[in-house]
């Protein structure tokens, strides 16, 4: 009896969830996400980590973020970093479409399959919205931030309407260039960012 006992809980331990399992976030991004100007530890991917951490959580933030990098890099970037088998993808690409006026047709397209790529490989995905400037002009503006919103609903994945949520704009948040964020900046985006992964752990 009592090795039968011994049995079942081996085999409950086994296929119970391990509360320890480390949880791999994968932040495929740009500048932002490097954190251009700024120490690699200030960067919001290494902010989010350690707060992540302090709360309880068994994760590896892996910042594979990449100055100038449009979506058109996306999907083999995420190619080669599945060789690290990631849990969870945020996926924080578009800006600089946008800046450049890239064709929206594209940079949808480019998403999509980064996405789906994704998906097809298990992970759970995170879409971070971006906005442009308004000097693009409203149509262009509109539509390009329309574009998260329309992927995030047709794929079924968590969006993050503005990565740059009080940042944006805002020039005691930014380095003198007003594009990329300083450290008290970084510090704003990881506190946007935060309950959108703690929702995916």
């Amino acid at each position: 009896m009592r090795i039968f006992s011994f049995v079942i809980i081996i085999m409950f331990s086994l296929n119970a969830p391990s509360k320890g399992h480390l949880k791999k976030v994968l932040i495929l991004g740009d500048s932002l996400t490097e954190g251009y100007g700024v120490a690699l530890k200030k960067a919001y991917p290494s902010l989010l980590e350690k707060i992540l951490t302090q709360k309880g959580h068994s994760v590896k933030i892996i910042n594979a973020g990449s100055s100038g990098s449009t979506t058109a890099s996306a999907y083999s970037r995420m190619l080669w970093h599945l060789k690290g088998k990631p849990d969870i993808l945020l996926l924080a690409l578009g800006a600089n479409d946008g800046l450049r006026g890239v064709n929206l047709k594209s940079t949808q397209a480019n998403l999509e399959k980064t996405i789906l790529l994704a998906q097809k490989n298990g992970l759970k995905v995170i879409l971070a919205g971006m906005k442009i400037p308004i000097n693009y002009g409203p149509q262009y503006r509109g539509n390009f931030e329309a574009l998260f919103k329309n992927l995030a609903k047709k794929h079924n994945i968590t969006l993050i309407p503005f990565l740059l949520k009080g940042v944006g704009g805002h020039r005691k948040l930014n380095l003198p260039d007003g594009i990329h964020p300083n450290i008290k900046g970084h510090k704003k985006i990881a506190e946007t960012v935060l309950p959108y992964i703690e929702g995916e752990l």
